[in-house]
């Protein structure tokens, strides 16, 4: 079968069954249609040295692409191998470019402390600025439940359970999960929901829309130059970064944790456990079924 019809089945199943973002799908399609112009052979019927060489071809680019296209590639022979159109996956035994994911920027406890010092100082009172209660409610997603920007922004008012002790969070693929809502969250909510009405179906509505990401960031920015913190340091991704890490170093764990911020796979969020050596030393000593024994007991390293 031509290659052409075997990346479009092979997208029919990503999206179907896999609920791949329209997004992902043409990247899929860019790197199979791309690999399939520069392999030996047609890319359906290609073998291990062929893909060996393709890969060599890859060389020059970023090894964070080249690791993307392996990807495309393994998914792609695995789907022709459950269908019968192979009987191997030849990509499967190609060593993935080695690659670095950078540590991401996170807050101190300070800092976040900060942020929510001065956010809620401006929604006190009686009669608040109804900008001031939205800006207390976004902050306290973003940090409180991990949401990502374009989660946040576009959330729908049926998003709120009538119990108000989680959010239904449409997130990437299309996909849905339970948000669960602090007690402070909800608290910003109660106090949000009488201020928005009723006419808008979104929960920030703004203008015809909702509030875009672009508005978002600026109002985290702004909120950072208030606060006393550097505005560049400051930003929606960042303090979801800040709720993964300060969530490990309160003991949650690893699954949960990608639960909550709707990884599909943890190796994504195992970015999180960049914890420092100190903390880890103090945690072994601490809970381990030996600890205070002789011998046992490791010496964080010296500053």
């Amino acid at each position: 079968m031509a290659d052409g019809s075997l990346i479009d089945r092979f997208l029919e199943m990503m999206a179907a069954e896999r609920g791949a973002s329209r997004n992902t799908l043409v990247a899929y399609r860019r790197d199979l249609e791309q690999a399939a112009e520069l392999v030996r052979g047609t890319l359906g019927n290609a073998d291990q040295a062929a893909l060996r060489d393709l890969m060599a071809a890859y060389s020059s680019l970023a090894a964070s692409s080249a690791a993307r296209k392996l990807s495309a590639l393994r998914q792609f022979y695995a789907f022709l191998l459950d269908e019968g159109d192979r009987s191997d996956n030849p990509a499967l035994d190609i060593a993935r470019p080695a690659t670095r994911r950078p540590l991401p920027r996170i807050l101190s406890h300070a800092d976040v402390e900060r942020l929510f010092a001065v956010a809620s100082e401006e929604a006190a009172g009686d009669a608040p600025l109804p900008a001031a209660v939205r800006l207390l409610l976004l902050l306290e997603l973003l940090y409180g439940s991990g949401l990502r920007a374009s989660e946040l922004v576009s959330l729908p008012r049926r998003a709120v359970g009538g119990a108000r002790e989680f959010l239904i969070v449409r997130g990437k693929g299309d996909k849905e999960r339970l948000v669960p809502l602090s007690a402070r969250a909800r608290t910003a909510l109660d106090r949000w929901l009488p201020l928005v009405g009723d006419a808008s179906p979104w929960l920030f509505p703004s203008g015809k829309a909702h509030l875009s990401r672009v508005r978002l960031f600026q109002l985290l920015r702004d909120l950072a130059a208030r606060a006393g913190i550097e505005p560049a340091s400051v930003s929606p991704h960042v303090l979801r970064h800040a709720f993964a890490t300060h969530l490990l170093e309160g003991g949650a764990d690893l699954r949960t944790l990608q639960t909550l911020l709707g990884h599909a796979d943890i190796a994504t969020t195992e970015i999180y456990t960049h914890v420092d050596s100190r903390r880890l030393v103090e945690l072994v000593n601490r809970r381990h079924p030996l600890a205070g024994m002789d011998g046992v007991d490791l010496k964080p390293p010296s500053a």
